[in-house]
């Protein structure tokens, strides 16, 4: 049977690697930042679009 410290020390050696898990913060970052894009374009598109439309005609 193995020894306890050999199998802790062969999770920590296995798990240690951080490497992946910046792909997948960067990943749910880019996903956080496009859903509150798409929530403020539905949210202000129209109002904006008229807004734009009032500021063309007085130009």
């Amino acid at each position: 049977m193995p020894n306890l410290n050999a199998i802790a020390a062969y999770l920590r050696a296995r798990f240690s690697n951080e490497e992946g898990a910046t792909a997948v913060e960067y990943g749910l970052l880019v996903t956080f930042i496009a859903i509150v894009i798409i929530v403020g374009v539905s949210a202000f598109g129209t109002h904006l679009s008229d807004v734009f439309k009032n500021l063309t005609t007085k130009f």
